[in-house]
């Protein structure tokens, strides 16, 4: 299988220090690889997992679940009964997932599954999309609507049933939280906008929501080589920085809390979907991609097009957290 070329090895340095703002780095310096050559239709919701030392992630179409450990030439895989739209551990051992028809626990290892909710919304229509938990262990998760109109919304699911938090938009994405948990980060990926609100992490209640960043929409006719892509999945570092992947983009962007541009990272593929932080040090970043309804010609040049990415980053996201049932 032909590589792309990949650029020189990044630092070794430890993690930076958090710091009253996010500092900049060389992004140049990076080497970006493939975690495994197993390419999804469609990767999304990737997460480390601090216990187990592994990469999970969803293959949305493909309607599957899998868990990549470091050295494995290929994911272990579980297939699902409907859609998934973002996973989460529990505190309580296995995991959430957010599928089309509801929200399932499921235990990897036992292979229990079972429905805990229906989804909040009419499934013939529209599906869960990105989601995480936040700090206190409450599940947030967006949805998508079939037909992209703006009916799609943001859910807190809390007490064994969903909350309505934000509506009136197309394509949920983007959630995050800054290390002092008191700003959450969400998008709109078809609006191509990014947006902050002010997070009590007591009560998860929102405040006004206020826009962070915005992006130019794709011109008609214009050609993907010039088009800068639509915010797609995010995480956050220890330095505050937000990460964004830019869906058709074939870019990673990094952002300040006051929305400064701090770097942008080219990758090897065009479409890709989500970072997450992981490795024993959080300093690796997982990039999930997509394949899914790609040009042959495109995919020739873009062999690497569904796997899982990796590069090494100056910089430590932040663990991810686990959502906890009452």
């Amino acid at each position: 299988m032909p590589t792309p070329t990949s650029t020189s090895s990044p630092s070794t340095s430890p993690a930076a220090a958090p710091a009253t703002a996010p500092s900049a780095f060389n992004e140049s310096l990076f080497q970006i690889e493939p975690a495994s050559l197993t390419p999804a239709l469609l990767g999304e919701s990737p997460f480390w997992h601090p216990q187990e030392q592994c990469l999970y992630y969803l293959d949305i179409p493909g309607h599957a679940l899998l868990r990549w450990f470091e050295g494995d030439a290929a994911p272990q895989r579980w297939d699902l009964n409907s859609e998934p739209g973002c996973i989460a551990p529990l505190a309580q051992g296995g995991l959430l997932l957010a599928q089309r028809n509801g929200l399932w626990r499921f235990n990897p290892d036992s292979g229990h599954y079972v429905l805990l909710a229906d989804a909040p919304y009419d499934s013939t229509k529209r599906r869960f999309n990105d989601g995480k938990a936040d700090a206190q262990g409450r599940l947030w998760v967006g949805t998508i609507d079939d037909a992209r109109q703006p009916v799609s919304a943001l859910y807190c699911y809390r007490d064994g049933r969903f909350e309505l938090m934000q509506d009136g938009i197309t394509t949920s994405n983007g959630l995050a939280w800054s290390p002092e948990g008191g700003t959450m980060y969400w998008s709109d990926t078809k609006a191509h906008e990014v947006y902050q609100f002010d997070f009590d992490q007591k009560s998860g209640s929102l405040g006004e929501r206020r826009p962070f960043v915005g992006f130019p929409p794709r011109a008609e006719g214009q050609p993907l080589q010039t088009y800068g892509g639509r915010p797609d999945g995010a995480a956050v570092d220890v330095e505050g920085g937000y990460w964004v992947a830019m869906m058709e983009g074939q870019q990673l962007l990094r952002f300040s809390p006051q929305g400064e541009l701090l770097q942008t990272i080219p990758l090897p593929v065009r479409c890709i979907t989500m970072p997450a932080f992981g490795g024993a040090d959080l300093r690796t970043l997982f990039v999930t991609t997509a394949r899914e309804k790609r040009s042959a010609e495109e995919l020739a040049t873009q062999p690497w097009a569904g796997c899982v990415l990796k590069l090494r980053v100056p910089v430590a996201g932040l663990p991810v957290n686990f959502a906890r049932l009452e």
